[in-house]
């Protein structure tokens, strides 16, 4: 019989422990530009019931994240309105890795290297389990 893998501790997990906040670690092989659909085949669970941590940037560059469906994409201009703010743009995967601490794939809202505010589509919060 194998022995159980080990889940890593990361930022996310210390944040959650330092928290008391109630997690099961899912492992799974990371899959290059897999994105969601990965995520969601590996965990058994429809794409849309995904969320995914997405770093942006406002026009004086301030970081902030965003929690959307894994099925879903964000309107750049929508959420330019709803913040309220000029411009909103995707960071490039290297300046959201130096604000989050993460690599992008593996990005999460928790355990941030920047305190930096995090916007939710309304709908995730009505999932059952996130």
């Amino acid at each position: 019989m194998s022995k159980p893998e080990h889940a890593p501790e990361t930022p996310a997990t210390k944040f959650l422990k330092a928290n008391k906040v109630s997690f099961t670690p899912h492992l799974y092989a990371y899959e290059e530009h897999g994105g969601t659909r990965v995520s969601a085949r590996e965990l058994g669970v429809d794409e849309h019931a995904v969320v995914k941590t997405l770093v942006f940037e406002d026009e004086n560059a301030k970081p902030l994240i965003v929690l959307m469906h894994g099925d879903c994409k964000v309107s750049t201009k929508e959420l330019a309105r709803q913040i309220p703010c000029k411009k909103v743009e995707p960071c490039k995967p290297e300046v959201a890795n130096r604000h989050t601490g993460f690599l992008v794939g593996g990005t999460s809202p928790f355990g941030t290297k920047k305190a930096m505010p995090v916007f939710v589509e309304r709908s995730i919060l009505e999932l059952p389990l996130i």
